[in-house]
């Protein structure tokens, strides 16, 4: 049985990223590629953790959330009901706090505004009384 591999070009190439990106992923210890000559030569179980890497990544996750993620699958005797449930929780944590920076964000929008109306306001303000001045 012949196993599948893949080059670093290979994957650049599917996942859309560069060459780079997954050396980083390599030195994060996510994908451990083989070596034929001087190419990196990546495995299935390397094509498959650098995929959930850059979906973790995509979702926003640190990279610490994405390697716990990742390694919890590589684990004997895990049962995908715990694998889910931790997936999840780490999900609606996620999700909490995306929620809370989306309230944050919205009430510095409407401060900046009213700000800026404010602003608009005295400008046009001041416009008035100098056209008054010169009349």
């Amino acid at each position: 049985m012949t196993q599948i591999t893949w080059t670093i070009s290979e994957l650049a190439r599917e996942f859309s990223v560069t060459p780079r990106t997954i050396r980083f992923y390599e030195d994060q210890g996510i994908v451990s590629p083989g070596r034929q000559g001087r190419n990196r030569v990546y495995s299935t179980r390397d094509r498959t953790r650098l995929k959930l890497a850059l979906r973790g990544r995509r979702l926003g996750l640190q990279l610490a959330e994405i390697l716990s993620l990742i390694n919890m699958y590589d684990e004997t005797g895990a049962s995908s009901t715990a694998q889910l449930r931790h997936y999840a929780q780490v999900l609606e944590t996620h999700r909490i706090k995306l929620e809370q920076q989306r309230q944050d964000l919205e009430v510095t929008l409407r401060e900046i505004r009213q700000q800026e109306a404010e602003c608009q306001a005295l400008l046009r303000e001041r416009a008035l009384d100098a056209a008054s001045a010169r009349s």
